[in-house]
């Protein structure tokens, strides 16, 4: 027989190989760091510009950030703050490197969600973060997971959980009824609206007083922040279920949606969700605050069919809330009944030489039109080691594998990359200018 203690027995064993693998996977303090990037990499992968062109504008404006050179003078290497600061001072053809980003409005919000175990969710999350940071933009990442697989691949393996999305789904209670409370205090003599009561328990937590900023922590990369999660925050369900009977009233799917509402618009330009393998509070939250919803689907029938229930349970439990909390939902930047400005299928850990997978993909165009992506995500051997060692593919040294190898697996994200820009330009369009 096995009981609790058994399971913590097996944990621990399991943190002592986490530990490990950090060992191998990270610097010696533990702490993730990023590479440079070479002087190849920034002209015609990042900048998109011909090597002679750009050494051309180093050599002629010593002001510049030079990078670091090798001891043979054959490469140099740049940091990302170094690139960042090259796209706002350069000029090709006259034309700006920086990102498309319109003026006056808030951060465009996008869920990778499918409640399917192994969809790839956390992989594209990460992997479309990176890419949004090489292309110059700002990002925030929220870790919806209990898993805490992005998290980890952040670099984020010690976070308590009152700094997760359950702190912040927590700290949205006591808020949301102290602001009912007040209403209620408020109302005319003689009524009979009921005072809620939040237990010194939860209220006591003091997570009311803090800041929008303290659940944010930096990462490797100086433009991409994270919400993060941990293993910890697994019982948030089980916590937003009591939470919900001590105030029935209580929108619970808009607490993650109120608080980012209190960042300033122009704090970051990208925000990604990376969702739980279920349709539940954390979950419920994320799809709400998103502007875009982004499906991730392997290319086997069982996840098309899984694919398939997700949208529909998704689509009842929308319903239900925009029935539900109609007249009493306090109103943001994200209203009610919930729409979104895009949704889009997106076919990972797909093999173009394989029969099965090509007919699984012509399957999901027929099915939702040009609501599919285009370029799937393909399965590689770089893409699988970028897993591997908790890293993306944008991470990895080319060095370390040939360059072929490493350039087909980040093709197939940057293309993805591509198309999801594409998306946020769109959707961008849809948001209302900020006042």
């Amino acid at each position: 027989m096995y009981t609790h203690e058994d399971l913590a027995e097996l944990q621990a064993q399991s943190l002592k190989m986490q530990s490990w693998i950090r060992r191998q996977t990270f610097s010696p303090e533990l702490e993730k760091t990023l590479r440079r990037f070479s002087s190849w990499e920034v002209s015609e992968l990042i900048f998109q510009i011909n090597q002679s062109t750009f050494r051309g504008r180093l050599a002629a404006d010593p002001n510049l950030p030079g990078g670091e050179v090798e001891p043979d003078g054959r490469q140099r290497w740049f940091s990302l703050d170094e690139i960042n600061d090259l796209r706002r001072r350069m000029k090709i053809n006259r034309k700006t490197l920086m990102p498309h980003r319109p003026a006056g409005k808030r951060a465009l919000r996008a869920a990778i969600a499918n409640f399917k175990g192994g969809a790839g969710k956390s992989t594209v999350a990460l992997h479309l973060a990176h890419a949004a940071a090489l292309d110059g933009y700002r990002v925030l990442v929220v870790d919806f997971d209990p898993q805490a697989t992005l998290s980890h691949s952040m670099g984020l393996t010690d976070v308590a959980e009152d700094h997760t999305v359950w702190g912040i789904m927590a700290r949205d209670l006591v808020r949301e009824t102290d602001r009912m409370n007040a209403e209620t205090e408020g109302a005319e003599s003689g009524t009979t609206l009921p005072r809620r009561r939040i237990p010194a328990s939860i209220r006591d937590m003091g997570l009311d007083v803090l800041r929008v900023s303290d659940f944010i922590k930096t990462t490797a990369w100086s433009t991409i922040d994270i919400v993060p999660s941990c293993a910890n925050a697994a019982f948030v369900e089980f916590a937003s279920a009591q939470y919900r009977h001590l105030n029935p009233e209580w929108s619970f799917f808009g607490a993650v949606s109120r608080y980012l509402d209190a960042l300033p618009d122009d704090a970051y330009d990208l925000i990604i969700f990376d969702c739980p393998p279920a349709i539940g509070y954390q979950s419920m939250n994320a799809v709400f605050a998103a502007d875009m919803l982004y499906i991730p689907s392997g290319p086997g029938y069982w996840e098309y069919d899984s694919t398939t229930s997700f949208i529909g349970q998704l689509s009842e439990a929308l319903e239900d809330l925009s029935h539900g909390f109609d007249e009493n939902f306090p109103a943001g930047k994200i209203g009610l009944p919930k729409a979104f400005c895009d949704i889009k299928f997106l076919m990972t850990r797909y093999e173009p030489g394989n029969e099965l997978h090509r007919a699984m993909f012509e399957a999901f165009k027929k099915v939702f039109g040009d609501r599919v992506a285009e370029h799937p995500i393909e399965m590689t051997r770089a893409v699988e080691q970028s897993g591997r060692f908790l890293s993306s593919v944008y991470e990895i040294d080319y060095r370390d594998m040939t360059r072929e190898t490493w350039r087909r697996a980040r093709a197939t994200f940057d293309r993805a990359y591509v198309e999801f820009k594409g998306s946020v330009a769109e959707a961008w369009e849809k948001i209302e200018v900020t006042k």
